[in-house]
């Protein structure tokens, strides 16, 4: 169920993905579904290699979905492995000293690796995601040394933002600064007015959002971003939208002064 802050910002969280979901589902299921699979064996097996048997299922959720789907398959790996595979059998009661460490072993064990692999995880889409940044500022950085104008390189950007940032609209104003909207910091910070902006929290500030692009350390013009109803762009981005409003900056800088305004 979404949440909106009335008067503030825009719907911003929603129901969890398909995929958490269901790696969530598989967190709760899939340590048992094995533990049971295991309790024909558990008199021949050993309780370490029946732990890192149920090891491998937390890697394997957690490698598929959340730190949150890895915590919960590392939380029923320990239960399940207590309640089926030590003594006394079918009790939550463990009687061997030993069998009391290896389940506090799996627990820690467990969420040790659920936090790797969702780490891991993370750190494949961020260098995905980086490689299209890169292209981003690569492709107006040439575009800034081969325009004939300005103007080009405005409108090439104002496009990059919009897909970039998720707007519904983005226009360029030259030299002015009228009004106090919200601001896109050069931190990828957004302040209203003084005011730190919360925009993974409460979505984007009503109205338009300036970003400002200055050349060589003068302000000439900024783009005024109109937020799209999607998900809050992420720090990255807002980040690599900064860039390309400098690089916008340079261009214009080069170019000369600029009638409007």
């Amino acid at each position: 169920m979404s949440s909106t802050h009335a008067g503030l910002g825009r719907t911003t969280t929603g129901p969890l993905p398909t995929r958490d979901r269901a790696a969530l589902a598989a967190g709760l299921v899939a340590p048992f579904l094995v533990a049971l699979a295991l309790v024909p064996f558990r008199t021949d097996l050993s309780h370490t290699n029946a732990a890192l048997i149920l090891v491998v299922v937390v890697v394997a959720v957690a490698a598929l979905g959340s730190r949150l789907a890895g915590a919960v398959a590392a939380l029923s790996a320990a239960a399940w492995f207590d309640f089926a595979l030590t003594r006394p059998y079918e009790t939550f009661d463990i009687s061997a000293g030993a069998d009391i460490e290896t389940t506090v072993l799996l627990l820690v064990v467990g969420l040790v690796v659920a936090q790797l692999a969702a780490h891991a995880r993370r750190l494949r889409v961020i260098t995905v995601t980086d490689e299209g940044y890169l292209a981003r500022i690569h492709t107006t950085a040439d575009l800034v040394r081969s325009a004939k104008s300005a103007d080009t390189v405005v409108d090439h950007v104002r496009g990059e933002l919009t897909t970039l940032l998720g707007l519904s609209g983005c226009r360029f104003e030259y030299g002015t600064l009228l009004g106090q909207p919200a601001r896109l910091g050069k931190d990828g910070v957004i302040t209203v007015g003084r005011r730190v902006w919360d925009l993974e929290r409460s979505g984007w500030p009503e109205g338009e959002t300036e970003l400002r692009a200055y050349g060589n350390g003068h302000y000439l013009g900024r783009f005024m971003l109109t937020p799209g109803p999607g998900p809050v762009p992420p720090l990255q981005a807002r980040l690599v939208a900064v860039t390309l409003a400098d690089q916008t900056g340079a261009a214009l800088d080069t170019a000369g002064p600029v009638g409007a305004g």
